[in-house]
């Protein structure tokens, strides 16, 4: 198909310049939809920063920002999303998502590969997609060079001048016995010490150069740091380090002795998980995306918020282990029995009494986990689904929350929330059921800490800590939803499937059972009359029931493949995760295909 041209609001690094895919023909352009506050799109970001070297000369790639989000929406927040994350190309702001559905994209991110000629010419959904888009753009180049049809060299990309700031996109922070505040410096790659002032900079561990170096405090790494976690006393004299830091963008955990100075890798391998077990000895065991990170009495273990796969972890730094702890890798929200229950980027935490709080960012939720007889179980205080939110004050079954990030515990027990996306800080009252705002007009809060003398807000778009100026003041806003549009189908029997198509020199591999996994869940779950649960097969029958009006289809798939040639090949498992709206209607289609990865007319 012929590539639709590019249609949105404003253009980011290209120095205010208006970029076509007619001003690109002879170039290979790859497109990346993307939103700001979604984990798998950052990976992605990561993913193609190789392949954007390797191909400088002939590729350019143009990240469309179609947001979920009403503030991702927003100029303001997208400039510094593209800052924050450091997003070297061209970037074409969607807020009414016309390029989205021009597209008709249906996930967020999105790969979109179109030729010099401009056509597509491959589609892929998800995260781990690196290789089999090198396959295909060293294809596409190849072929248009011996037709004369490429053109090399020349960009659109114009980088944006950067503030020089003490704190750059500031993630969380926590307060030392001695009073001292360690703030995640997570623009400067780095972990800020600061005096009991809050403002005094007393050192810094690790350089500020990204990367994952272990040593001395000013020669060590970090990649966009995120959560920080105080252990016991007790826990440090055994294992050497007093702070434990979410290296997010690393998917590692670090240790910090904050005698020394000195940094160690604690848990992870680097390589971000994909599939598989996530259980096992600590430096053994892929992580992905550690958000936040808490010390819990009551599981005798450092929680993880593995935002990467919808998770939290438990990790022993004594024993060095880490083990899933709640959640199923299924984004969503479901309560219950930890390990069954469905979050959704879990990306703060907070200890309070027997229970261990969390927001989960996509379900814009305030969650909690306590303990009952012999395991744990999962609540929702505020939160509905995927696709709700707004800021919206009153009973918690009808409060309203946008992208909420970071979250403490009072001293009077009620719950403060950092609702990054609506720049405000909420109270939840557990005793009333109720939901308050307590602060407004602030540049994305993404954490909160309680000092003694009050509370400390994380502003990160405001590169800085301020004061909580607590001042209660009753919002009844609206309920807000995803401006993308619902998929229409038909009520009653509909064919289902998932395109995979194994990457150029690729082939299914089946030595060890079926090559590929699907498994589909909805909400409510009673919209899914037949067809639910797990199978192996990426084409099936779903039974939508009659007298709904519609939900979320909540779908994970996953496909393995390997080399073709070689003495010793390569095999890789693609994955994606889809939480698609869907509204029934009579006039429907009986059919729903989602594209993993492959070409549009396979």
């Amino acid at each position: 198909m012929r590539a639709p041209e590019l249609t949105g609001d404003v253009w980011l690094n290209t120095g205010g310049e208006q970029v076509t895919l007619a001003g690109l023909r002879g170039k290979v352009v790859l497109l990346d939809f993307w939103t700001s506050g979604c984990v798998n799109c950052l990976h992605v970001l990561d993913e193609l920063r190789p392949l954007e070297e390797e191909f400088a000369d002939v590729l350019v790639t143009i990240g469309v920002h179609s947001p979920k989000f009403q503030h991702e929406g927003e100029a303001a927040a997208i400039e510094a999303a593209v800052e924050r994350y450091g997003v070297h190309h061209p970037v074409l702001n969607d807020p009414a998502m016309k390029t989205w559905d021009a597209y008709a994209v249906k996930a967020w991110p999105t790969l979109v590969v179109v030729d010099p000629a401009g056509y597509v010419v491959h589609v892929a959904a998800g995260e781990g997609h690196a290789e089999a888009l090198r396959k295909v753009i060293g294809g596409v180049v190849e072929a248009h060079e011996r037709a004369g049809t490429l053109r090399r060299g020349g960009s659109p990309y114009v980088p944006a001048e950067i503030e020089k700031t003490e704190l750059r996109f500031p993630g969380k922070a926590v307060v030392t016995s001695e009073g001292r505040v360690l703030v995640a410096d997570t623009g400067n790659h780095s972990i800020a010490e600061f005096a009991s002032d809050a403002e005094t900079l007393v050192r810094r561990f690790g350089s500020g150069v990204r990367g994952a170096v272990d040593g001395a405090f000013d020669m060590a790494r970090f990649a966009e740091p995120g959560g920080l976690a105080l252990l016991p006393e007790r826990v440090a004299l055994k294992v050497g380090y007093h702070l434990v830091v979410a290296d997010t963008a690393n998917h590692l955990l670090r240790g910090v002795d904050l005698r020394t100075g000195g940094v160690t890798t604690i848990a992870g391998t680097g390589t971000q998980w994909r599939d598989g077990d996530s259980s096992g000895r600590a430096i053994e065991v892929d992580l992905t995306s550690p958000w936040d990170v808490r010390w819990w009495d009551a599981a005798g273990g450092v929680v993880v918020a593995m935002a990467g796969n919808h998770t939290l972890s438990l990790f022993d730094p004594v024993g060095g282990t880490v083990e899933r702890f709640a959640g199923t890798t299924v984004e969503g929200l479901r309560d219950g029995a930890a390990k069954e229950a469905f979050l959704a980027q879990p990306s703060g935490l907070a200890v309070g009494r027997d229970r261990l709080w969390f927001v989960d960012a996509e379900t814009s939720a305030l969650r909690w986990i306590e303990p009952v007889g012999d395991d744990y179980t999962v609540y929702t205080a505020v939160g509905t689904d995927l696709f709700s939110f707004g800021h919206k004050d009153g009973k918690a079954p009808s409060a309203l929350l946008q992208h909420p990030l970071g979250l403490a515990v009072l001293p009077d027990g009620t719950v403060a929330v950092a609702d990054t996306y609506n720049g405000s800080i909420r109270r939840y009252d557990q005793a009333r059921g109720e939901v308050s705002t307590i602060a407004r007009n602030l540049a994305e809060p993404s954490g909160l800490v309680v000092t003694d003398g009050g509370v400390l807000v994380v502003e990160s778009a405001a590169h800085r800590l301020v004061p909580l100026a607590a001042e209660h003041d009753e919002v009844d806003g609206a309920r807000l939803a995803v401006q993308r549009r619902p998929t229409v189908v038909a009520s009653g029997e509909i064919d289902f499937s998932v395109l995979f198509v194994p990457p150029p020199g690729e082939k299914f591999d089946d030595r060890f059972g079926p090559s590929t996994r699907l498994e589909v869940t909805a909400s409510p779950p009673e919209l899914l009359a037949e067809g639910a649960g797990t199978g192996t097969e990426l084409r099936r029958t779903l039974t939508l029931a009659e007298g709904h009006s519609g939900g979320v289809l909540q779908v994970v798939a996953q496909a393995a493949s390997c080399d073709v040639e070689g003495e010793h090949p390569v095999c890789r498992v693609t994955r994606q995760d889809w939480g698609v709206p869907i509204k029934l209607d009579p006039e429907g289609k009986a059919e729903l295909q989602l594209v993993m990865s492959g070409s549009p007319d396979t």
